[in-house]
């Protein structure tokens, strides 16, 4: 009954126009980025470059592929959370608006199976999501640009990645990324359990993201004993695994939190669930 629900669940966020505003976004993007960088990408690294030149010579192919996916990566984990929450945000929430959630929850299946239906189902739209990013910077990067060695530059220096060293770190740094938005759809399905319109749960989690990363870049000593325990914190650990030698305490630091947050998200929703009153 479990995985005929999530199956239920799954169907629903496809039949949903706003699903698919995430995806035709990351396509649009991408799509004027690949294009800006076919057009003027020598001109963008020289200008990354031209400082480093004068101690340091590049030779080889520079602007590849698996720089185009670095860089797009980089720029769109920061307004993917936002796609993620315009869809998990409006799954119970939506319900409600819709008054289904009356006739949902009086089918023979426990609130804690349609709640963590709906959860799985979260996760599998923000793993498609993760996996059409990692498809059109990554693979069809390199189908435009070619393969190369990485060029991974830092406040404090760059690193160089060589071409062989690089795949598994994308396929790490994506996995990574994808808990970290697996994060945000747990707080805007949280939300959306308090919640009796779509809006709410969108908005409320944006806030919530928009609060955390500006208490974060803050240099106030006030906060930083919370800092560490942020969830937005750790969005940023995928670029460990662009470090060499790669830092595997923080890694396994930020799995940690992005996790202990999951958890305890899901247990405030499940509290509210449970006691959700369908009559009013």
């Amino acid at each position: 009954m479990f995985w005929k629900s999530t199956y239920n669940e799954l169907i629903k966020i496809a039949y949903k126009p706003r699903s698919y505003i995430g995806i035709g976004g990351i396509t649009l993007i991408i799509g004027i980025v690949l294009f800006a960088m076919k057009l003027e990408g020598k001109y963008y690294i020289s200008l990354i470059t031209g400082q480093l030149e004068q101690s340091v010579s590049f030779e080889g192919n520079i602007l590849n592929g698996n720089l185009i996916g670095f860089i797009i990566l980089q720029m769109l984990i920061v307004h993917v959370p936002l796609l993620i929450a315009f869809v998990t945000g409006d799954l119970i929430s939506g319900e409600a608006d819709m008054g289904t959630i009356r006739l949902l929850l009086t089918k023979p299946i426990s609130r804690n199976s349609i709640l963590f239906s709906k959860f799985l189902a979260s996760c599998v739209y923000t793993a498609v999501v993760v996996l059409w990013l990692a498809l059109m910077a990554v693979l069809l990067g390199r189908m435009l640009f070619g393969g190369g060695d990485l060029i991974v530059l830092k406040s404090d220096g760059l690193t160089i990645l060589q071409q062989h060293d690089i795949v598994w770190r994308f396929v790490y740094g994506f996995a990574m990324a994808f808990l970290s938005l697996v994060t945000v759809a747990t707080l805007a399905l949280t939300l959306s359990c308090f919640s009796e319109n779509s809006i709410g749960p969108i908005v409320s989690t944006m806030g919530i993201i928009l609060l955390f990363t500006i208490v974060g870049t803050l240099d106030v000593p006030l906060f930083d004993t919370i800092r560490p325990f942020m969830f937005t914190t750790h969005m940023a650990a995928w670029r460990c695994f662009f470090d060499d030698p790669i830092d595997t305490s923080q890694i396994l630091k930020s799995t940690l939190i992005l996790l202990t947050h999951i958890g305890v998200l899901l247990g405030i929703a499940t509290y509210k669930f449970n006691r959700k009153d369908i009559l009013s």
